[in-house]
């Protein structure tokens, strides 16, 4: 009975586990029996960019509103996506699944007020 129902789960489990161990621990001992190729030349230790030498510094900074920019943009697309299996089921889920929804749209509508107010969907 509890394999039946968790059978999948452990061996995926186990799956999940074993394969990248048993990975890891064959590069370490391919390297302790010198059987891995290590052989660097220049060509494999050059800076590699989109096929071009860099200008400028390698390690420029990127200003934070790139990235939080398009955080707010994920969290509002993959929320939107929540509503597509409501919009499927909506004659099944009656008013009660409507009533969720607007909450859910709710919450939605203040984090976006809130994203608005910050200015955090504004290039400066």
């Amino acid at each position: 009975m509890f394999f039946d129902q968790f059978g999948p789960l452990l061996l995926l489990l186990f799956v999940s586990i074993v394969f990248p161990s048993t990975a890891i621990i064959a590069s370490w001992v391919f390297s302790r029996f010198r059987i891995r190729v290590d052989n660097p030349t220049a060509v494999k230790t050059a800076t590699y960019e989109s096929g071009m030498q860099t200008i400028g510094p390698t390690w420029a900074r990127f200003n934070f509103r790139y990235y939080y920019y398009a955080l707010v943009f994920v969290i509002f697309d993959i929320e939107t996506v929540f509503l597509y299996p409501w919009a499927v089921q909506l004659r099944q889920l009656s008013i009660v699944g409507l009533i969720e929804m607007v909450i859910f749209i709710a919450i939605l509508g203040v984090g976006f007020a809130y994203a608005w107010r910050k200015q955090a969907l504004e290039w400066k």
